[in-house]
């Protein structure tokens, strides 16, 4: 065998061996299904904040974990799953929800897009709100789905409290939301925001996350 197969085989054996501290497999099962605070993962782990910061900063040193700065409080960060993370089998399902809820602040871009992707990923109803809707959805929105050739159906923006239903999975793409609506959401994904750079490569970031993020979850969610 070749030397990069020999260097493969031991960067996977050294994954292999970090994740065998329960407590940094947990942090890795709780980061597969969306993105945390560190406070977050102290409260949903019932872990002492010091040893978070241990067990996160042995998963970043491997390449596992990667920090996003929040584009709403800038004091936050969030930790999300690097795609070298993949080689972790997912360990739970989810219970499958009446209809999946995208969040985003105006409800013009990302959510929209991601419940395109949810519709041509999963037969889960799907559904996006904004916390403070705009006048229309993005042009850059609706260019990026037309590239990809992904239908924005009814694609127009609407106030989350008039769209929630009981029963739904909220899943906030948007950190302003995210932190606006708290405990209310089952799941973030910090997706940094295409409209302010308004051209075709944030967009098309933004497509290619939120679309490996819905692959992902869309499995995890147990028939009822």
């Amino acid at each position: 065998m070749n030397t990069e197969w020999h260097a493969e085989i031991a960067r996977r054996a050294a994954t292999h061996a970090v994740l065998s501290d329960p407590g940094r497999l947990a942090v890795v099962e709780l980061l597969s299904l969306g993105d945390h605070s560190p406070s977050e993962l102290s409260a949903e782990l019932g872990m002492a904040s010091n040893l978070i910061a241990h067990h996160v900063g042995v998963l970043v040193e491997h390449g596992l974990v990667s920090r996003r700065r929040s584009e709403g409080d800038r004091r936050r960060t969030y930790l999300h799953l690097t795609p070298d993370a993949a080689i972790v089998p997912a360990g739970w399902t989810m219970p499958r929800p009446r209809r999946v809820l995208f969040v985003c602040t105006a409800n013009s871009a990302r959510s929209h897009l991601a419940a395109a992707l949810w519709r041509r990923t999963s037969p889960v109803a799907t559904a996006s709100a904004g916390t403070h809707p705009a006048v229309s959805v993005a042009p850059g929105a609706v260019a990026v789905a037309q590239r990809h050739d992904v239908p924005l159906l009814d694609a127009r923006p609407r106030l989350f409290s008039d769209v929630r239903r009981d029963g739904d999975l909220v899943v906030t793409v948007c950190d302003h939301a995210h932190e606006e609506i708290g405990d209310v959401a089952d799941l973030h994904w910090s997706v940094p925001d295409p409209v302010p750079a308004a051209d075709d490569a944030a967009f098309d970031a933004a497509f290619e996350e939120i679309a490996r993020r819905v692959d992902v979850l869309a499995p995890r969610l147990a028939d009822a």
